[in-house]
C-alpha cells in the first residue's frame, strides 16, 4: 500500500485511543523500571502484565496501519517525562 491508502484508513479514533493507551504503557513502563529497582516484585509484575495487554492494541494496529506509529511516538516522549517528574517531585 502507499502512504495515500495508508492516510484513507488512517482513524483518529483509533490514534487517539492509542495516544492515550501509550501514554499510559509509557508512563507504566517508567513505573515499572523503577518498581524492578527499588525491588518492589509485586509491583512490577502487576505493572508488566497490564503493560502487555495495552501494547498488543498498538501492534494490532501499527502492523496495519503504520501512520499509527506517528501518535505512539509523540507520546512515548510525554509518559516518560511525566513518570520521571513525578518520581523526582515526590518518591514512588
Amino acid at each position: 500500500m502507499d502512504i495515500v491508502t495508508h492516510w484513507q484508513n488512517f482513524d483518529f479514533k483509533i490514534a487517539v485511543l492509542l495516544f492515550v493507551a501509550y501514554l499510559f504503557i509509557d508512563a507504566m513502563y517508567a513505573y515499572y523500571t523503577l518498581s524492578v529497582i527499588k525491588k518492589k516484585p509485586i509491583v512490577a509484575a502487576s505493572v508488566g502484565s497490564i503493560m502487555y495487554v495495552l501494547l498488543a492494541f498498538g501492534v494490532l494496529n501499527y502492523v496495519q496501519n503504520y501512520l499509527y506509529v506517528i501518535p505512539i511516538a509523540l507520546v512515548s516522549w510525554i509518559g516518560t517525562y511525566l513518570v520521571v517528574m513525578y518520581d523526582l517531585r515526590s518518591g514512588i
